[in-house]
């Protein structure tokens, strides 16, 4: 049965992945954009400012789901300004969202919400499922990216739809060919650089694109799946083992280590933070499986190899 699906900022890269999807099976999807195109691949997509109610909340009335992918890129220096809009850029659409979910006479059954699995504690042995305990650690530098977090999804939690089922997808780092992470660690491995990062041992949570979408659809169709959940592959890897795979993925036989000092020196350049390095994020599902989702790439060899070939 055809149905009509909302994607708030979805015009990026996980956005345009998702639309493919659901296009393709036949659904009419809507894309919420500040910057309206026609596009090629089907979808619609309408002026929203992702801060207060307009024309756009009609499409809201009698849809079946809701996607949220709205937020500023992390990729960027901590300073007040960017902590400011890396702040608002999440809590205003997932506020206005709820607002018009409240309004709605014909409410989507279900809301998905991103967030990131950056939530759970720095650890470099324990396996953190959606029970893992949460929080900032000095030494992952992370406290900042731990109150976007927590102010992301108290948004989410919040919002009055008691009709509408609520997930907080908690996202691990995707890989795809055009997309997410895979481009810049395929140019640092062209470069000679893809080699351990701050000692490698953090370890590195991760899930291909096509298992992203799956996800997502599948989360969609299970009506007991709620709260937040865990979107990343079963199998989480070290950096230095990450590293190894990409580059040999990419064919090239060596790549520079870094230490921690010399990737605060790069980082400073390249206008971004540390942490998204030096943090270890040893995350893993427990509801995907446990409800039955069997992922096509378990393994980053094999996530790695399908995007190179």
């Amino acid at each position: 049965m055809k149905q009509r699906i909302i994607l708030a900022g979805g015009s990026g890269f996980l956005g345009k992945a998702l639309a493919q999807k659901f296009v393709a099976r036949g659904d009419e999807v809507i894309v919420l954009t500040r910057s309206p195109q026609i596009r090629a691949d089907g979808a619609k997509e309408i002026l929203w400012d992702a801060k207060s109610l307009g024309d756009w909340t009609k499409w809201i009335d009698g849809a079946d789901a809701i996607i949220n992918l709205a937020g500023k890129s992390v990729d960027c220096r901590y300073t007040k300004k960017n902590q400011r809009e890396l702040i608002r850029s999440r809590v205003d659409p997932t506020r206005i969202l709820g607002e018009a979910i409240a309004r709605a006479k014909n409410p989507p059954r279900v809301w998905l919400n991103s967030s990131s699995a950056t939530i759970y504690k720095h650890s470099f042995d324990k396996p953190m499922d959606e029970s893992g305990e949460t929080g900032a650690t000095l030494e992952a530098k992370d406290e900042f990216s731990i109150e976007i977090i927590r102010q992301w999804e108290n948004a989410l939690d919040n919002a009055q739809t008691p009709d509408t089922r609520k997930v907080a997808m908690r996202i691990s780092l995707v890989f795809g060919r055009d997309g997410g992470v895979f481009p810049v660690f395929r140019r640092l491995a062209k470069f000679g650089l893809a080699g351990a990062l701050a000692g490698g041992r953090q370890m590195f949570s991760w899930i291909h694109e096509e298992d992203f979408c799956r996800s997502v659809g599948w989360i969609l169709a299970k009506e007991d799946l709620s709260g937040a959940i865990n979107i990343s592959a079963p199998n989480p890897v070290s950096n230095r083992e990450a590293m190894r795979l990409v580059r040999r993925a990419c064919g090239v036989p060596f790549g520079l280590p870094a230490a921690e000092w010399i990737l605060e020196i790069g980082a400073f350049f390249l206008r971004t933070e540390t942490e998204l390095l030096i943090k270890s994020r040893c995350v893993v599902p427990g509801k995907l499986p446990a409800s039955g989702f069997k992922f096509q790439f378990p393994e980053l060899r094999g996530a790695l190899a399908d995007i190179c070939k």
